[in-house]
């Protein structure tokens, strides 16, 4: 129904909605989150902030991008043999849906991940975001499809699974990331009720609020498990090359032996995240295809989605992230040593920090705060003795002057009522300790 009114105020002449007559997601918390969190840090600037999930930015110059566009302009004309007018149609022109960096990309994921992938498998996206609307869109084919995740989980999916109204089946998370006995529970209790899991979106590596990892026998024994229940692994892989120790562990699609796995893969933190460069890796088999430009392969059906939603992800955003990975021989570890550097100097400095801010009872009694000790990554989680809401971060900022996310923005059925996310990706480790002191200053003031 179009109203004539928005609340109290009369608004003769424009035409109006009730929310009632929008899609139910607008409604959900969900898609608030990001929101709140820039609002909140837009009114209270002098803030030390651990709530912006985004990359160190000191090293950002402007002048590289043309640096990077000029490579990637000269790579089309010398290793790909394009002429000027050829090179100005792909730079210019709408682009070939599945991208223009799909053989960097082999490369890269070759170099970085030891995976030897298909050029047509991959499709470069518009953000990871797109990515992951992509493949929830394919796999939702009616309102017994579910799609399993653990809880907490990054709040991006959430909102993604909300808008292709798919519902997300929380997962338990432990020390070790997914919890894959429960994901078998959860699994078998859905069919129980008559729903159909598609797939389980996991982020194995410092995950996204949690910062925690999986094991190397858990990510075996996940892919197994996968198989046998016959469900997809969606997985997210943001964060991996920033461990804190200088050891990776294999990424869950280079240990799959049997296409199980969907990679989504972005330069949002290992590039910069204004390219909205992302992409996935789609190499499982789809039979029966009759229609225009269908293809053997799932990343084929992708492009097909992703032909209606976006055409094509920017050709000059591809070309300056092209660029930068021939500058480092296609290899993003290389590209980001010294942010790696950074994120690990920053760890440390929380850890020290949340140890010399929040000792531990010297009468041997249980700490009022704790937290979690992360590989690497850029979060960690800290568990407090009172609730940890908007309200209370509100309260934060205006009277502590430090800002933090809630971790039940993370939670698809509810939950985190007592944790913060810390992200400490852009601080310094002055600020990381200046930040603390005022996180422990609020402490005292609500406990005392």
């Amino acid at each position: 129904m179009i109203m004539d009114t928005i609340g109290a105020t009369a608004v003769r002449g424009v035409t109006t909605f009730g929310l009632d007559d929008l899609h139910a997601s607008l409604s959900d918390p969900v898609l608030g989150s990001m929101t709140l969190l820039n609002e909140i840090t837009g009114r209270f600037p002098n803030a030390v902030s651990f709530a912006a999930g985004r990359p160190f930015e000191e090293f950002y110059d402007p002048a590289q991008l043309h640096g990077h566009l000029e490579r990637f302009r000269t790579h089309l004309e010398l290793e790909r043999g394009h002429s000027p007018e050829q090179v100005r149609t792909a730079l210019f022109q709408y682009g070939h849906t599945k991208g223009l960096l799909t053989d960097l990309l082999v490369r890269h994921l070759a170099v970085d991940e030891g995976l030897d992938v298909l050029p047509e498998s991959v499709v470069v996206t518009t953000g990871c975001q797109e990515a992951m609307i992509l493949i929830l869109r394919a796999l939702r084919t009616g309102a017994e499809d579910v799609i399993l995740a653990p809880a907490p989980t990054y709040v991006g999916f959430l909102g993604a699974a909300r808008l292709m109204e798919m519902p997300v089946l929380p997962v338990a998370e432990g020390a070790g990331g997914i919890d894959v006995d429960d994901l078998v529970t959860q699994v078998r209790r859905a069919r129980e009720r008559g729903l159909r899991p598609r797939a389980c979106y996991v982020v194995p590596d410092f995950a996204n609020p949690s910062g925690l990892s999986m094991t190397l026998a858990a990510r075996e024994r996940l892919l197994d498990v996968a198989e046998g229940e016959e469900i997809l692994l969606i997985e997210d892989n943001p964060y991996s090359l920033f461990n804190a120790d200088g050891r990776r562990l294999p990424s869950l699609k280079s240990l799959d032996t049997t296409r199980r796995v969907v990679y989504l893969g972005s330069f949002a933190k290992t590039a910069f995240p204004g390219a909205r460069v992302g992409y996935l890796v789609a190499d499982q088999l789809v039979a029966g295809g009759r229609g225009p430009g269908d293809g053997p392969l799932l990343a084929d059906q992708l492009a097909k989605l992703k032909s209606m939603l976006t055409l094509n992800t920017s050709t000059v955003s591809q070309a300056v992230i092209g660029g930068m990975l021939l500058a480092n021989d296609c290899s993003m570890t290389r590209a980001t040593e010294r942010e790696a550097r950074v994120y690990r100097r920053n760890l440390a400095a929380v850890l020290a920090g949340l140890e010399r801010h929040f000792p531990a009872p010297s009468d041997g009694s249980r700490p009022q705060v704790t937290w979690n000790v992360p590989g690497g990554g850029m979060f960690a989680v800290l568990t407090l003795p009172f609730e940890a809401d908007d309200t209370m971060l509100e309260y934060s900022a205006s009277r502590f002057g430090v800002l933090w996310t809630p971790m039940r923005h993370f939670y698809a059925g509810g939950g985190g009522t007592h944790q913060i996310r810390l992200s400490f990706s852009v601080l310094t480790p002055a600020l990381i300790d200046e930040g603390l002191a005022r996180l422990a200053a609020l402490v005292r003031d609500r406990t005392a």
